[in-house]
């Protein structure tokens, strides 16, 4: 098992770096310097902010993930969760890893409140929330600048994982709802497992409506809060992009490169920038520097969760 998971890891390596060489081959005349950002007064206040939004962006993740273990009477600090959070992207992110960032942080939370099936219904149930959350954001952003809907291929791609990632998240909570498929799950090893979390938290959160609306709400400011430090990112390169046009395909982008077949969702973000942005005048050059760019930032965060990552965690007292 260990051997076949570090062949897992070095392909998707492989296809990570392949599909990025793959886009840069397609420049006859390519030169770095020519998509780096221009450095003007500005260009370093602009990387900062995006920075800051990064890094509250995190914040903003741990507490929805708090909130979550909160309903499944899961109770620590926020630091502890924030301390989590940071290592599982520190993981993730920065190590070619064969453990993951999610399985890393039902680990710590698990040694944190001695509940193993209750920590990993968290992180399961805090990625849906966030799923959820995903594909309203870019119908919202056709809805408020409709003329994105005439983009083509561009337009027809988004709709497609939207309309999609709602129609596999129906699917799931449908599962996950019936007692007699998510409710035998629970205890389940393997991929079952994810529908016996969803129908424990289903039911921990049927009783309690607010908790439901406090999570969404979270997850909404969580999203919109990278839209908004991936437009200042596009600020740094000179890509005067609206507001709304990230609205629209930044979370189309975060769908995209979860497929499990790179690290880091490197080569597919940056083809999927591609795809999105040529027909509004972004070349491809600038769309690939974009989508790097946006990588460099959440690897600079990453990069914070090394002592979390080094330090471990202990067993707390549960606090209310």
């Amino acid at each position: 098992m260990t051997r076949r998971k570090h062949l897992l890891t070095a392909a998707r390596l492989v296809a990570s770096f392949g599909m990025l060489a793959y886009l840069l081959s397609r420049f006859t005349s390519f030169h770095l310097s020519a998509l780096l950002p221009k450095w003007h007064a500005s260009t370093l206040a602009w990387l900062l902010s995006g920075l800051a939004l990064s890094l509250i962006a995190i914040v903003l993740a741990a507490a929805r993930w708090q909130r979550v273990a909160d309903v499944l009477h899961l109770r620590a600090r926020l630091r502890i969760f924030l301390s989590h959070a940071l290592a599982g992207m520190f993981v993730g992110n920065v190590l070619p890893s064969t453990i993951g960032g999610d399985v890393l942080r039902v680990a710590r939370l698990s040694q944190t409140t001695g509940d193993t099936p209750g920590s990993f219904a968290s992180v399961v149930l805090e990625r849906v929330s966030g799923w959820v959350v995903l594909p309203l954001l870019t119908l919202v952003g056709f809805l408020v600048h409709p003329s994105l809907l005439h983009l083509g291929t561009a337009t027809r791609v988004a709709l497609f994982l939207s309309l999609g990632a709602l129609g596999l998240l129906a699917v799931l909570v449908a599962a996950g709802v019936s007692p007699q498929l998510g409710g035998r799950l629970t205890h389940n090893q393997g991929w079952t497992r994810f529908i016996g979390a969803v129908h424990l938290g289903m039911e921990r959160f049927r009783g309690e409506p607010v908790a439901v609306l406090t999570v969404l709400g979270v997850s909404f400011a969580y999203q919109l809060t990278m839209v908004v430090a991936a437009w200042t990112v596009g600020h740094a390169l000179g890509l005067n992009l609206g507001i709304t046009v990230l609205l629209a395909f930044m979370p189309a982008v975060a769908m995209a490169q979860v497929l499990p077949i790179s690290i880091g969702g490197l080569g597919l973000r940056e083809g999927a920038l591609v795809v999105f942005l040529h027909p509004l005048g972004v070349s491809d050059g600038h769309a690939i520097a974009f989508g790097l760019l946006v990588y460099g930032l959440n690897l600079a965060v990453s990069l914070l969760g090394a002592p979390a990552f080094a330090v471990g965690s202990r067993p707390v007292r549960a606090t209310a």
